[in-house]
């Protein structure tokens, strides 16, 4: 896999985020989720929502679950205390480790792991999601995992582009919104209204 990935650049406030990401993928390739390899605007949005809320992530232990190539936990890494990236596809967590390597950062630890197992680890202060909401069968665990976070009293901030069938499980979570903000995102061409939410318990 790593053959085949280059490095790609993605600014915030003119400083640049450099990132490995597979090169010519092919959808008809033999993957368990081809979702992972591709930075979504929903990830760029989330770093662009923590550039302007740095005490979201200022020396705090943070979690990014369904990483993929894992943009958001190397922007963040900078300024966090310690940064746990996973996915559950081994090879988003090869490449976001290579991301870790080539950027010298010596805070990040890639992990697989995914949602239904998130109680057997450290808990964090932040969890960070990006477009994670998108399988309604996956709903429930992802609740779960979100709803055990909040009563463990982490800050949970979830960058979702605005899909209506993710709507439902949205609102599940607004009693626990204490900030929400649109941000627009342009990649291609293409602009996504990416909505950042962040959920915090009591």
């Amino acid at each position: 896999m790593s053959s085949n990935a280059i490095l790609r650049s993605f600014y915030f406030n003119q400083h640049p985020v450099t990132i490995f990401v597979p090169e010519n993928l092919s959808p008809s390739q033999n993957f368990h989720s081809p979702y992972w390899a591709k930075v979504w605007p929903a990830a760029i949005g989330l770093c662009n929502f923590l550039q302007n809320n740095l005490d979201y992530i200022r020396q705090k232990k943070l979690t990014e679950i369904a990483a993929g190539l894992g943009l958001p936990s190397i922007y963040a890494a900078p300024y966090a205390a310690q940064v746990y990236c996973t996915d559950i596809e081994p090879a988003a967590v090869e490449l976001a480790q290579q991301s870790v390597l080539h950027n010298q950062i010596r805070n990040v630890q890639c992990a697989v792991a995914d949602w239904n197992n998130y109680a057997e680890f450290p808990l964090p202060d932040t969890v960070l999601l990006s477009d994670v909401n998108y399988e309604p069968v996956q709903f429930d665990q992802l609740l779960k995992a979100i709803l055990f976070y909040l009563q463990n009293h982490c800050t949970v901030i979830l960058g979702t582009p605005q899909r209506l069938m993710a709507k439902p499980f949205i609102e599940q979570l607004l009693p626990f919104c204490k900030q929400q903000e649109e941000i627009m995102v342009t990649e291609n061409g293409i602009d996504t209204a990416v909505s950042i939410f962040v959920f915090q318990h009591g």
